[in-house]
C-alpha cells in the first residue's frame, strides 16, 4: 500500500474514496429499492469532521516548526511517528467517509426536485465536503512530517545486490 517511504499519495486516497462509491452505491440502491430509508447524516458529523482535520493539521505543525529548525523544545521521535501515522489514517478514512457520503447522494440524485430529498442531500454534500476536508488535512499532515533528504538520491538500492541477503 505504501511503497519506497513516501506515505499515502494523492492516488490512493482518491481510488479509496472511488471504490467505496463504487461498492456503496449498488447496495445503498437495493436497500433504498426495498422501501428502506438511508442511514441519518446529521448537520454534527460535519463538525466532528472539520474538528478532527483541524486536529490532525495543528498536530502536525509542532513536527514541521521542529524540521524547519524553528522549535524551541526537542521532538519526541514517538510523537513524530504518531502524528504520521494519525495522518495516513485520517487521509484514508477521509477518503471512506467521503465515498459513502457520495454513494447516498447519487442514490438520491433522481429524486432531488422533492425538497425534503434535496435537504438530506445537501446535509450528505457538506458531509462529504468535510470528509474531503479531512482526507486533505491528512495528506499536508503528512507532507509536513515528510523529513528532506529521503528522496531518489538517498536510496539504499542503489543497484548493487551485495548488501541484500536474496540475489
Amino acid at each position: 500500500m505504501v511503497r519506497d517511504g513516501r506515505g499515502i499519495s494523492i492516488r490512493l486516497v482518491l481510488l479509496l474514496g472511488l471504490v467505496v462509491i463504487a461498492i456503496a452505491y449498488p447496495g445503498l440502491r437495493v436497500w433504498v429499492g426495498q422501501g428502506h430509508e438511508l442511514p441519518p447524516a446529521s448537520w454534527g458529523a460535519v463538525i466532528v469532521l472539520v474538528f478532527m482535520a483541524a486536529g490532525v493539521f495543528f498536530a502536525a505543525l509542532p513536527i514541521r516548526r521542529f524540521l524547519r529548525g524553528q522549535a524551541k523544545k526537542p521532538l519526541n521521535p514517538l510523537r513524530a511517528m504518531r502524528t504520521l501515522v494519525l495522518a495516513q489514517a485520517a487521509a484514508l478514512t477521509g477518503a471512506m467517509v467521503a465515498g459513502g457520503y457520495l454513494a447516498q447522494v447519487v442514490v438520491l440524485f433522481p429524486n432531488l426536485d422533492i425538497d425534503s430529498v434535496r435537504a438530506v442531500a445537501v446535509r450528505l454534500g457538506a458531509l462529504s465536503a468535510a470528509a474531503v476536508l479531512m482526507a486533505i488535512a491528512g495528506l499536508v499532515a503528512q507532507a509536513m512530517c515528510r523529513v528532506d533528504g529521503g528522496g531518489e538520491g538517498d536510496d539504499a538500492d542503489d543497484g548493487d545486490d551485495s548488501n541484500h541477503p536474496i540475489h
